[in-house]
């Protein structure tokens, strides 16, 4: 038996030939069940190297899940700010090589010349969300304030959400080992989900999702399954989104940015419980 090559898809409905979810591989293993050895095949989340480039200009390479690339593509370019709209992306060309995948990128003139300017180069490994920043002014750029306008989340929804995520994740109930964004409604019901095994791809990739799909992402909130960081409260911000309900800590970073972004930050959503960190008027009884 062989290890199945990666799984390239940058769709969300392409599945592989079996008839499994794409972003998995399969591997050869040593079961051990009371010591006993026992060979078996096991699935196992895909990650390769995903090098990101920028009108031929070499800018990050990211460990991913190589699945949605044309979400995380957009999700990234929107949430990192080098590009102000999603018409600025003109183009996405996913190349698959034996090292990994090339996203070819192609933007307006007016993004590549402010992309020049801060040009960086940025080796991101799967739990890390500013590798690679030359400075800290890069690393801290102001987050956009949220106008949530009206805004109310009932408790309840916090719940069904994260309930819903888990429920939504193909490659988590497959193999383990990925992280999951999703966006609710306000009433909580979950309508897109995007996995990685890197939280923060995960998060670009809802980003971009929601914009290809047209939802007005103003009208709900942002579920994950990891901690609230920093990076994960900016990403928030940046899609117009004010609410992100974690199921882990948040950092005290990220608590202060999300207080000056104007964005309500829940932590350890579990269950029926949660923890309200930053503008808790949002959640309603």
């Amino acid at each position: 038996m062989t290890n199945s090559a990666p799984i390239l898809s940058t769709s969300r409905s392409s599945d592989d030939a079996s008839g499994g979810p794409a972003g998995l591989a399969t591997v050869d293993a040593i079961a051990l069940r009371d010591g006993v050895p026992t060979p078996r095949s096991e699935c196992v989340a895909d990650e390769v190297a995903i090098a990101i480039e920028v009108n031929g200009i070499s800018h990050a390479v990211m460990l991913a899940t190589p699945l949605d690339l044309e979400d995380f593509a957009l999700g990234f370019l929107l949430s990192e700010g080098l590009i102000k709209e999603p018409g600025d992306l003109l183009d996405v060309e996913p190349e698959v090589t034996p090292q990994g995948v090339t996203l070819g990128l192609t933007v307006t003139q007016r993004c590549l010349w402010g992309f020049k300017e801060r040009r960086r180069t940025l080796t991101g490994r799967t739990g890390c969300g500013l590798c690679g920043t030359e400075s800290i002014d890069q690393a801290m750029r102001p987050v956009a304030h949220v106008d949530a306008g009206a805004l109310r989340v009932p408790a309840a929804a916090l719940s069904r959400a994260m309930r819903e995520l888990a429920e939504g994740q193909e490659l988590q109930r497959a193999c383990g080992a990925v992280h999951a964004a999703a966006w609710a409604t306000a009433e909580g019901q979950v309508k897109l989900v995007r996995e990685d095994v890197g939280r923060h791809n995960a998060l670009d990739k809802l980003i971009g999702a929601l914009v290809h799909a047209g939802v007005d992402a103003h009208q709900g909130f942002i579920v994950v399954t990891s901690r609230a960081s920093y990076e994960m409260v900016q990403k928030t911000a940046s899609a117009g989104v004010g609410l992100l309900a974690a199921i882990s800590a948040p950092t005290r970073l990220a608590i202060q940015t999300a207080q000056t972004a104007g964005v309500t930050l829940a932590g350890f959503v579990r269950g029926t419980n949660a923890v309200l960190y930053a503008h808790a008027e949002r959640v309603v009884s």
